[in-house]
């Protein structure tokens, strides 16, 4: 395991330049995700344990428009109501026609169970050979998922591995929408937009930059849900949120959901959209183009999830496959020997130290009059905060503040290199796992085969 230096977190702190006493930590610090790292109710007395119920055949069109039903995970831990924030779930599609490559969102509802919509989910019309993806978010702690009818096998769900569930993260034929999108994109079916430069003069982050990344990258959806008087829920379409009498918006909280709506927002950035089959004439973000784009226009150095990230631990400890599981689920390359993609923890904190101090200073300026997920709270003074804590959380041995200059120069290895086009953009990575393949490194392993699996 790694040390843990507090003397270098507080250099790190102090390099920020930024007033962190007496705000309020950011939601949903995700502290160890393994499942036996918890007893799911908190020191307030809620549980943040919550199951949800996967519809039958969930990745059709009547599928992804019946609800999803949350209840508690433990009965003896107090119950689970989506109308809680703090236990809300969330579950977002993304479809692909595979004879086109043409894109669209889609964002299933979840309710209670035992309860009805406040507005009946708009039922998608699907293509005709359409591949639908599915991502699910969470605010509590562990979220698992039950099968309806074998729906978890038929949409090909996977929350972890066999001995650790990842927590507030969970997909559904992620592996097969990502290969579809990847092939329509070297068919030239598919464009991904540019990244554009934002007001601080840097290329615009992605969820694979350093400067944005935490201790749990690519983790949440940017599905909203609308809450009644009732206590009931509805999608987050134009026409229910001009005629609900809504009390609240729920929102995950998650890293997708912090870059598009509040990052992307103070940099003068645009997040990639696509139509939202819910809404019709509106487009949506989601992971899953958030994790395309990336792919495809993040510079190095990339940041991909590590063996120490806190989502990919089983019994505190680093697991490849855990982290297979993971990395497959976000279209990222499954963990090899060769520097670039091995999860190592010492370069993921040393990156995420540096890069992520300048970032910070640079965009100072910008993110101390923008807003937070933390009311009350600057961004600026949230995503110093944030830093701080996911490299304690990653176990990150700190001794020495990290060098800031106005320019970072990093070069990597030639076997860490990234292939670039004449444009310097990386060249799009294929889907590490097709539905029915799959690769072996040098020690002979496979990575992991999500319809396989029983999460």
């Amino acid at each position: 395991m790694l040390g843990i230096s507090l003397g270098g977190f507080a250099a790190i702190a102090a390099a920020l330049s930024v007033a962190l006493a007496g705000t309020t930590s950011p939601p949903n610090r995700y502290a160890s995700s393994d499942s036996s790292a918890s007893s799911g109710r908190t020191a307030a007395g809620w549980n943040s344990d919550c199951t949800l119920v996967v519809p039958e055949n969930p990745l059709s069109a009547q599928g992804l428009a019946t609800p999803y039903r949350l209840v508690a995970t433990g009965r003896d831990r107090g119950q689970c109501h989506e109308a809680d924030a703090r236990q809300a779930a969330f579950v977002q599609a993304t479809v692909i026609d595979s004879t086109t490559g043409a894109l669209s969102v889609y964002n299933p509802l979840v309710v209670d169970q035992g309860s009805r919509p406040a507005v009946a989910p708009v039922v998608p019309r699907l293509p005709r050979h359409a591949v639908v993806g599915i991502w699910f978010g969470f605010n509590g702690h562990l979220l698992t998922l039950r099968s309806e009818r074998d729906s978890l096998q038929a949409g090909r769900c996977v929350s972890g591995s066999s001995a650790s569930a990842f927590g507030a993260f969970a997909y559904c034929n992620a592996p097969a929408f990502f290969a579809t999108a990847n092939w329509a994109e070297r068919a030239g079916w598919l464009t991904v937009p540019r990244l554009g430069i934002g007001l601080d003069g840097a290329p615009c982050p992605t969820i694979r930059d350093f400067g944005f990344v935490d201790d749990n990258q690519s983790n949440g959806v940017t599905t909203s849900y609308l809450v009644d008087r009732r206590g009931r829920t509805a999608q987050w379409t134009t026409s229910n949120s001009w005629h609900l009498d809504r009390v609240a918006t729920l929102v995950n909280s998650g890293n997708n959901p912090l870059l598009v709506s509040f990052v992307d927002k103070a940099l003068g950035c645009t997040p990639w959209r696509a139509r939202d089959l819910a809404d019709p004439g509106q487009w949506a973000t989601s992971l899953a183009l958030d994790e395309l784009q990336a792919a495809r226009r993040q510079a190095a150095p990339i940041a991909l999830v590590p063996l120490n990230g806190t989502m990919v631990l089983v019994r505190n400890a680093p697991n490849r496959l855990k982290t297979d599981f993971f990395r497959v689920g976000v279209d990222q390359p499954v963990l090899t020997w060769t520097r670039w993609t091995n999860g190592d923890a010492n370069t993921y904190c040393g990156l995420l130290a540096k890069i992520g101090v300048w970032r910070l200073n640079l965009d100072r300026s910008l993110f101390i009059h923008a807003t937070s997920p933390v009311r009350g709270t600057n961004l600026a003074t949230f995503l110093s905060k944030r830093l701080v804590v996911s490299l304690a959380d990653l176990h990150c041995r700190q001794t020495v503040q990290p060098a800031v200059s106005s320019s970072p120069t990093w070069t990597p290895t030639p076997t860490s290199s990234p292939t670039l086009n004449k444009n310097g953009d990386m060249a799009p990575q294929p889907s590490t796992l097709p539905t029915g393949m799959a690769t072996v490194n040098k020690k002979g392993d496979s990575p992991p085969q999500p319809s396989t699996v029983t999460p």
